[in-house]
């Protein structure tokens, strides 16, 4: 067998022992694909980055916090999440967040409507305390009790929320202006383990509306 015809045997051989195997394979994986495809995407406008980085966001960090009746004030729970959520937010210089608030259907739609807004308040306030810039909060809306979770006139708890969303981008950050989205979005965070301030903001009175007499849930 002359040198010419060995090696063309040897190449056969070498495919295959790579059948049922997609080439490359074992240098990609599917992962330098998938960020490589998303970022074409990202860049052409056929994904919104907004929207990707909101989905990791919800995927990778509690989205919502819950109050005591007819209360804005932080409960040691609602702390630690929006700890959580401050360390997210932190990595991500580039990003805006909003924050809604919301309560349940006990009492009249403004009085619930300015409740929601100070639990809103109350979140971008202790954001404050953990280093992030207001600037960067876009808007504080309340929903007031127009979006419940559960459907029921009485107290519910999931019903007395704030939920913190992905808005935007700062439009001015050179990273953006430079259209690095894949970079923005894949980003590693850390968890930060400084220690946690007490917070608290004012709950005011007269029940989750005006007059109302229903008691706290339990």
């Amino acid at each position: 067998m002359t040198p010419k015809h060995l090696l063309s045997t040897l190449s056969l051989l070498a495919l295959s022992a790579c059948a049922g195997e997609t080439i490359g394979s074992k240098v990609d994986e599917g992962g330098f694909g998938n960020t490589t495809m998303n970022n074409f995407l990202v860049q052409t406008g056929q994904i919104s980055p907004v929207q990707m980085l909101g989905e990791r966001f919800a995927r990778e960090v509690p989205s919502t916090i819950t109050f005591a009746f007819n209360s804005a004030q932080l409960t040691p729970e609602a702390r630690a999440t929006l700890d959580t959520q401050a360390n997210f937010i932190r990595q991500f210089p580039e990003v805006r967040f909003r924050v809604y608030g919301h309560t349940d259907l006990v009492g009249s739609d403004a009085y619930n409507r300015r409740l929601g807004q100070r639990r809103a308040e109350a979140v971008v306030a202790y954001f404050a305390t953990r280093g992030i810039s207001r600037a960067r909060l876009e808007a504080l809306v309340s929903y007031g009790e127009t979006q419940p979770v559960i459907q029921t006139p009485g107290p519910e708890e999931q019903n007395r929320r704030t939920v913190t969303e992905v808005s935007g981008f700062m439009q001015r950050h050179p990273t953006v202006l430079d259209g690095n989205y894949a970079a923005i979005i894949y980003r590693e965070y850390i968890t930060s383990a400084e220690p946690t301030p007490t917070v608290t903001s004012g709950s005011g009175g007269g029940g989750e509306g005006e007059g109302a007499a229903a008691p706290p849930a339990p």
